[in-house]
């Protein structure tokens, strides 16, 4: 699985870490990011070693640049190409450990289905966008919630107990970090927040089911971790 090269975060004026030169996939991430965390539950889910570089995303260490042309997380630095520049973007990045490691594929090889589940995600961005208007603007519960319905009622026409089938696939682990910071949203509307069990059954079941697989566990933070940092992060704004 992984190693962590710096437990801290590192930031502008940090010095680039030293790393070894021992043929190791290096990933670029930062612990509380949603889309760093869709690498990290891909690599682990095909079992491939990486090291892992924290970096501080509200001061980023001016090196940056050289490894992530958007100065975004997560990146991956393949060290196999060394004359080639690093993969960034999160979909882009978990693609390519699915197609690279063949050891427990987590797309479909059918054409049709890796189409659909690919439109799927495309919808996820009725979540992301709600989340972050929840998180920097108190507003957008009920958006949020539709875009669960969205899931809800997909997962309730596919039959099965995850977007995969009978074991979690790609739409899984990709949709994954933003229902496991459901406190964060709890915490922003407090006495409005409700989770309707009815309403969202399937995902209710799904929801359950994964914080039991063992790739979800493998880096999973604690609720009240995911609402610290975003309180930290929201008094930083101020």
């Amino acid at each position: 699985m992984s190693k962590t090269i710096t437990t801290e975060q590192l930031a502008k004026g940090a010095a680039k870490p030293a790393l070894p030169d021992d043929g190791i996939l290096r990933l670029y991430s930062m612990r509380y990011c949603p889309y760093a965390q869709r690498a990290h539950l891909v690599l682990n889910a095909k079992k491939v070693p990486y090291h892992v570089i924290n970096i501080n995303l509200m001061e980023k260490p001016e090196w940056l640049i050289e490894v992530s042309a958007l100065l975004k997380v997560p990146a991956l630095q393949l060290v196999e190409e060394k004359d080639k520049p690093s993969l960034i973007e999160s979909l882009v990045i978990s693609e390519y450990v699915d197609e690279k490691y063949p050891q427990n594929p987590l797309l479909s090889k059918d054409p049709l289905k890796r189409a659909q589940d690919k439109i799927l995600l495309e919808r996820f961005s009725a979540i992301t966008n709600a989340f972050m208007k929840v998180l920097l603007q108190k507003t957008g519960l009920d958006d949020y919630w539709q875009g669960v319905d969205i899931f809800e009622q997909e997962l309730k026409k596919r039959g099965t107990p995850f977007f995969g089938g009978e074991k979690p696939g790609y739409v899984d682990y990709m949709i994954w970090p933003w229902f496991e910071r459901l406190a964060v949203v709890k915490y922003q509307f407090e006495d409005q927040y409700t989770f309707d069990e009815k309403r969202f059954e399937n995902i209710g079941k799904w929801i359950a089911l994964l914080k039991q697989d063992p790739v979800v566990q493998s880096y999973i933070a604690s609720d009240e971790d995911h609402v610290n940092f975003w309180k930290a992060r929201l008094s930083a704004k101020k």
